[in-house]
């Protein structure tokens, strides 16, 4: 599958946004990419993951476990972890810091991939490299769906991304006059209110 592949399916499921958009990380920029509206289609999701799973195997090896950030990562990490025919899990906040919880164990030296849905700064997947390690377990690569940095990004382990896009993204203070010129949209869930 090629990136442009890749893009078709979110073009597809009409996930491919342009305008003005806070991203997770809080950097700006004009295009969004609503991975939810790809992953809610199981066969697209499917597709997706599947050829993630084969690029791994390829460019790495079996591994022992798939591990993904939540909320974002868990369904395409899940769903890359069984065409690897590996467990599936996945870490959480806990006190601000990504932790294994709810029972989930790594065994001292497992092999474990790392899976994201997108990759923009890398701080997700970083954050997540960083808990695998805590709790015993070898990273031997990360994955994700998409890599936003057009491979400029560094997550500490390889990164094999199923599509690689260079899309600007700008801090606050440095927008682009066009870009300021219109509206913003937060459709990232790192800033959601918490409860």
């Amino acid at each position: 599958m090629t990136s442009e592949d890749v893009i078709n399916e979110f073009r597809a499921a009409n996930a491919l946004r342009e305008g003005h958009f806070v991203l997770s990380s809080g950097l700006h920029s004009p295009m969004f990419l609503q991975k939810n509206l790809v992953f809610m289609n199981a066969d697209r999701c499917e597709r997706l993951c599947k050829a993630l799973a084969q690029k791994i195997v390829a460019q790495v090896g079996e591994v022992d476990v798939a591990i993904s950030p939540a909320v974002g990562g868990i369904i395409p990490g899940y769903e890359t972890a069984r065409h690897l025919g590996v467990p599936s899990m996945y870490v959480e906040r806990e006190g601000g810091v990504f932790k294994l919880r709810r029972g989930f164990h790594i065994e001292p030296g497992q092999k474990v991939v790392m899976v994201e849905d997108i990759v923009t700064t890398g701080l997700s997947s970083r954050e997540c490299i960083a808990a695998i390690k805590d709790a015993g377990g070898e990273v031997v690569a990360a994955a994700c769906i998409v890599d936003r940095s057009g491979g400029k990004v560094d997550v500490g382990v390889p990164l094999i991304a199923l599509a690689s896009l260079e899309v600007p993204a700008y801090s606050a203070d440095n927008l682009p006059p066009e870009l300021a010129a219109i509206p913003v949209e937060d459709p990232g869930s790192r800033r959601l209110a918490k409860a």
